[in-house]
């Protein structure tokens, strides 16, 4: 038999869809900046998909559900359950999604009631790093799970197309990205941030199987650091355009 799992439900920022999903798979991802109220764009670069992140700048995982039917969605951050803590499984507790909702998982969850926020910051300064789990950090991961025996819903009726749904396909299934050595580091971890109110609840959910029906991973990392990576291109300070050697003018005092 499947086991039973309580896991938690955050309703209280559980919200309606945008419109029908015209997209694959189960839940896609995307991480908003909190600071500047933005979705970051996501950079496809040698079968990854990167974001880059603000230092100091606090983020929330949004979480769309895609299907009619109740989804699990395990959710790590630098490979820590958001949750629980633990180094991360795809066999812990998760948030469930309702029908083609959505949510956004704003920080490290404390209580029933609260969540230390996530914020982007140093690696050393990283809630991995300050835990002795520095190995992983530079990656938000998603394993969803479909219910077992529920029947599906009818979508509502449309709006608008997702503006994101090309994400999870873009990073599912995706391989290790290779770097030469030196070439880059990273820079960038998530904090254990200030304290906010972030309500939850417990609900029952069973699993149709004990492997994930599918994986999402983000990376992230600093512009500076995603630059020497390659995913970013140079920007050189001060030039919109190529120099020129006679541009119109005449010397100006110094």
């Amino acid at each position: 038999m499947k086991r039973l799992a309580s896991l938690l439900l955050a309703a209280a920022t559980l919200l309606a869809t945008a419109g029908a999903v015209q997209a694959r798979g189960l839940v896609d991802v995307q991480v908003r900046d909190l600071d500047r109220h933005e979705l970051l764009p996501v950079h496809p670069h040698r079968g990854k998909a990167w974001v880059e992140g603000r230092p100091g700048h606090r983020y929330a995982i949004r979480l769309q559900n895609l299907t009619g039917e109740r989804v699990l969605a395990v959710v790590s951050v630098d490979g820590v359950n958001v949750i629980s803590g633990e180094t991360a499984a795809t066999g812990q507790a998760g948030y469930v999604l309702g029908p083609w909702q959505s949510m956004e998982v704003k920080g490290w969850r404390k209580s029933l009631s609260e969540v230390a926020a996530f914020r982007f910051t140093d690696l050393p300064d990283s809630y991995a790093a300050h835990t002795g789990r520095p190995d992983n950090v530079g990656v938000i991961g998603v394993a969803a799970f479909r219910e077992r025996a529920r029947r599906p819903q009818p979508p509502p009726a449309p709006i608008a197309e997702s503006r994101s749904a090309d994400v999870a396909k873009s990073v599912r299934g995706s391989e290790a990205e290779r770097v030469a050595p030196g070439a880059a580091r990273q820079e960038l971890g998530t904090g254990h941030g200030e304290r906010r109110w972030d309500a939850a609840t417990y609900t029952r959910f069973e699993r149709a199987s004990q492997r994930p029906d599918e994986v999402v991973a983000l990376w992230y990392d600093s512009h500076r650091a995603l630059v020497a990576r390659g995913v970013l291109p140079r920007r050189w300070p001060g030039r919109g355009h190529e120099p020129r050697p006679f541009p119109v003018g005449f010397v100006p005092d110094p």
